[in-house]
């Protein structure tokens, strides 16, 4: 979905059309895993961040066209929303360095982002949800101006044959609204990790994401409140779930087919299974057409970027033009700050290459049903969440991750080559983070706990603590209560 697309009015021919190239494509794909001709690099690391434009009020400042040109930075894109943008990075090998380079490259990139939307009467934010985010923001006259996002907005109300969206989230409040395009979408923003593997370890990379992704998503947590309701630690997470609300062929959305999804399962024999399954149970949500060759897997990219598993699998290409295979790890909300986002990061690269390495997989101890209802439950609880683990155990979230995860991560980023100051800064950011338990979804509720239920004072406060790009158990109250 992050390409632009050529759109005026699908017909018939043109989902005719595109399904058979995307059978086509799937073939070929098929015949690469087959013979093993995906691409052997791996620890290739990358991100990318998705970030707000806020005004002087605190609330949405829809001008992200006016951003990005006076930005003029190839890092920089939009997303669905006037109001965000997305912030990306040159991938790396994932060794020695990586970790402070991607945090001084972040912060020259952000450093740029406050001075343009300066510029403009804008300031840039980083959180999973805006507090001061309100319904009517999300209207069609808040969507940005490129064809791919009207044309997914309006394929999506097709598939739903016009049924107007509805988002009921229970919560610590309850939230019963209802919309009538795909702007809810709008309301979440994430750090989304990627990971480039070798094919013959991808199978076990994405079974490790997707067994971790219940302690990822807590200590990632930095969306507690919409539409001014307290409802789930990890908000972002039943948000986008029922704002892209359609299902698989025939309509399945009753079952595990959701077009955003944890999944159906792990992954078997190869991560072919995935694209396999786009191709045997999701529609075509965008039939557009390509000059291209059958190689360069156009359709069967697009047709899987209209797909969100919260761990997806991402087909590329090597800087020869080799095929390969990445994971898109999504879970995690925009940080609090620039080094929360590279903590985070850290965290879960160290953890998914010791996870992915050890002899006893994790998914033959756990099955998918209960690693899928751990993310689930984790998500709408937090930290105090008891969940099993793969030794058959129960922890809290806290207690597994002060207990066994840091040490494990650490085990990890150093088999990688990591470099000891870097393991050890940023853990040491998830470690005060989860042991004083101010995760920045923690920091908000004390915040309105404090101070009364006020989104604007809590955003405005929230982003004077972000210019100081101090971690989030750094940040206090009391300095702020005037902002």
């Amino acid at each position: 979905m992050g390409e632009e697309i050529t759109y005026s009015r699908f017909v018939k021919a043109d989902y005719q059309h595109y399904e058979k190239h995307l059978q086509q494509e799937t073939e070929l794909l098929a015949g690469w895993f087959e013979n093993d001709s995906l691409s052997t690099s791996e620890h290739v690391a990358g991100y990318e961040l998705e970030a707000w434009l806020i005004d002087s009020s605190a609330s949405p400042c829809p001008r992200n066209e006016a951003f990005l040109r006076q930005a003029n930075n190839s890092f920089l894109f939009p997303e669905l929303a006037k109001f965000n943008v997305e912030l990306n990075v040159d991938p790396q090998v994932l060794g020695t360095n990586v970790l402070s380079d991607f945090d001084s490259q972040l912060q020259r990139l952000w450093r740029q982002c406050e001075q343009t939307s300066t510029e403009i009467g804008c300031h840039m934010l980083g959180i999973g949800i805006l507090p001061t985010l309100t319904n009517s923001d999300l209207s069609l006259e808040n969507i940005s101006s490129l064809d791919r996002y009207r044309a997914l907005n309006e394929q999506v109300l097709r598939q739903r044959k016009g049924k107007t969206i509805r988002l009921n989230i229970n919560g610590n409040e309850h939230l019963d609204v209802s919309h009538k395009d795909v702007m809810l979408e709008a309301a979440a923003t994430s750090l989304q990790i990627h990971l480039q593997i070798p094919q013959d370890k991808a199978v076990r990379y994405y079974n490790a994401s997707m067994v971790l992704s219940a302690p990822l998503v807590v200590v990632g947590a930095n969306a507690p409140f919409l539409f001014n309701r307290d409802l789930w630690y990890e908000t972002r997470i039943p948000v986008f779930e029922q704002a892209v609300d359609i299902g698989g062929i025939g309509g399945a959305a009753s079952g595990p087919i959701h077009r955003v999804t944890f999944g159906s399962d792990y992954a078997r024999d190869s991560l072919f299974e995935c694209f396999n399954e786009n191709l045997e149970h999701y529609p075509v949500l965008l039939p557009v057409s390509y000059d291209s060759e059958p190689e360069e897997l156009n359709y069967l990219r697009l047709h899987n970027g209209t797909i969100w598993r919260w761990n997806r699998p991402l087909i590329g290409f090597d800087d020869d033009g080799t095929p390969h295979l990445r994971i898109e790890h999504r879970t995690m909300s925009s940080a609090p700050s620039m080094v929360d986002n590279i903590a985070n990061i850290a965290f879960y690269y160290g953890l998914v290459e010791y996870y992915a390495s050890r002899t006893v997989p994790p998914e033959t101890t756990l099955t998918f049903a209960e690693t899928r209802d751990n993310f689930y439950r984790s998500a709408q609880v937090g930290l105090n969440h008891r969940l099993l683990w793969s030794d058959g155990n129960k922890y809290t979230i806290r207690e597994l991750v002060l207990n066994r995860l840091l040490p494990e991560a650490d085990e990890g980023l150093s088999k990688l080559g990591i470099c000891d100051d870097d393991r050890k800064y940023y853990l040491g950011i998830i470690d005060s983070r989860i042991t004083s338990g101010q995760t920045g979804t923690q920091w908000q509720r004390k915040f309105a706990e404090l101070n009364g239920r006020n989104p604007q004072l809590l955003t405005q406060c929230y982003y004077r603590n972000q210019q100081r790009n101090q971690p989030v158990h750094e940040w206090d109250f009391e300095s702020y209560l005037a902002c």
